[in-house]
């Protein structure tokens, strides 16, 4: 699924359920603050080596809130006129001469 197909679905979704008041670009960022902390949970406690190898348990509750994330970070940028096919493109782009490979 692409990013505006996405979109377009969790408008319909919102727009369901009489949500279109509440989708500002404040109100969804601070949601999502609320699911990268439910994220984070996940590994609080963990050793490096085991947040590397979750249980099956722990790897779908990791998708569920990564979901969550992504849900709401999708809505942010598609609220805020974001084209954030195009965005990440220039990040990566920013990226790549920030970063350069190393030379051995």
């Amino acid at each position: 699924m692409d990013i505006s197909t996405l979109q377009q679905r969790l408008r319909q979704f919102a727009s369901d359920r009489d949500w279109q008041p509440y989708q500002t670009p404040k109100n969804l960022a601070m949601a999502m603050t609320v699911e990268a902390a439910e994220l984070l949970e996940i590994f609080q406690w963990l050793t490096p080596e085991q947040s590397l190898s979750l249980s099956d348990d722990q790897r779908c509750h990791l998708g569920e809130e990564l979901s969550d994330v992504l849900l709401y970070l999708v809505q942010i940028a598609d609220h805020g006129g974001v084209d954030l096919e195009a965005a990440l493109e220039r990040k990566l782009a920013m990226n790549a001469i920030k970063h350069p490979p190393k030379k051995s």
